[in-house]
């Protein structure tokens, strides 16, 4: 399934390959960005991983 993703993706990207490379990791970074930005500090307090406790 995600391979059909990618291809719909490529297949829809403008211009020649070195654009659509271009255009893909331009796409790339915007996710990661969003997810750096906005996605991970939403998600962050609602983990446990700050509720570390060390018995002796």
């Amino acid at each position: 399934m995600n391979s059909n993703m990618y291809g719909w993706i490529w297949r829809h990207l403008p211009g020649p390959v070195p654009v659509r490379i271009l255009a893909a990791l331009i796409l790339v970074a915007g996710v990661v960005a969003l997810l750096m930005m906005i996605v991970f500090p939403w998600l962050e307090p609602m983990l446990p991983f700050n509720e570390v406790y060390v018995q002796e």
